[in-house]
C-alpha cells in the first residue's frame, strides 16, 4: 500500500484504459474513502452515480463536448453535489458543533444566518459554492484508487444540463465533476510543476 506521500507523488490524469473491470470490492473501498471526507459543517453533500453502460458512457462523452476518451473507460464515476442534502446537512451539523462546544454560540449564529441566506440563491450561484466540499471526497477516491493500481481523471468541462438530463435529474442535484476510472493503459511522464517559493504570497 503507498504512503499518501507516494500516492500524492504517483497521481496521473490517465486518458488510456485498459478493458479490464473493476471488482466490486474496489469500488466500495473507493466510495468508502469519499464517505470519509471532511465538508463544511458536516453537510456530506456528495453523490454519485456509477456509470458502466456503453451507451450511457459514450452520452457523457457528449455531453463533455466529446472527450470520447470517458467512453472508453471501464467505469464513470457522475460526481455531484446534494442541493438539498447540502442545507439539511449544514444545519444539523452546525447544531452538532454547538452542542459539542466545538464553536462559540455566536459563530452557530452567523453559520445558521449565512445558510438561511444561501436558500435565496440561484443553482448557478449556489451550486459552485457547495461544489469543493463534493471535490474533497473525489480526491479521496482518486489518491484511494492507486492503491488498487486504478487510474483516474478529474473532467470539469461538460454541459452539466446534458447530464442532469439524462439522468433525469432535477435542479437539486448540481454535476461537479466526472471521474472516469480503470486500470492504465498509459505511464505519463510527471507535469511541470511550480517550485514551493513560487506558490507563497
Amino acid at each position: 500500500m503507498l504512503t499518501t506521500r507516494e500516492a500524492i507523488e504517483k497521481r496521473r490524469s490517465i486518458r488510456r484504459f485498459k478493458p479490464d473491470p473493476i471488482p466490486n470490492e474496489y469500488l466500495t473501498e473507493l466510495f468508502n474513502a469519499a464517505r470519509l471526507a471532511p465538508s463544511g459543517c458536516n453537510a456530506q453533500p456528495w453523490r454519485f452515480r456509477i456509470v458502466a453502460e456503453q451507451a450511457t458512457k459514450s452520452e457523457l462523452a457528449h455531453a463533455a463536448y466529446h472527450q470520447t476518451f470517458i467512453a472508453k473507460a471501464p467505469i464513470v464515476f457522475v460526481c455531484c453535489a446534494d442541493i438539498r442534502g447540502y442545507l439539511g446537512g449544514t444545519v444539523s451539523g452546525i447544531q452538532d458543533l454547538g452542542k459539542i462546544g466545538a464553536v462559540e454560540n455566536r459563530i452557530v449564529d452567523i453559520l445558521l444566518k449565512r445558510t438561511d441566506q444561501l436558500k435565496s440563491c440561484s443553482i448557478e450561484q449556489f451550486g459552485p459554492q457547495i461544489a469543493f466540499n463534493v471535490a474533497i471526497a473525489i480526491e479521496h477516491i482518486v489518491l484511494r484508487a492507486l492503491d488498487f493500481g486504478l487510474g483516474t481523471c478529474w473532467i470539469r468541462l461538460f454541459d452539466g444540463h446534458k447530464i442532469s438530463d439524462l439522468f433525469g435529474w432535477d435542479e437539486n442535484i448540481f454535476p461537479v465533476a466526472l471521474l472516469p476510472i480503470g486500470y492504465p493503459e498509459e505511464d505519463p511522464a510527471p507535469r511541470k510543476r511550480m517550485k514551493i517559493e513560487d506558490i507563497l504570497i
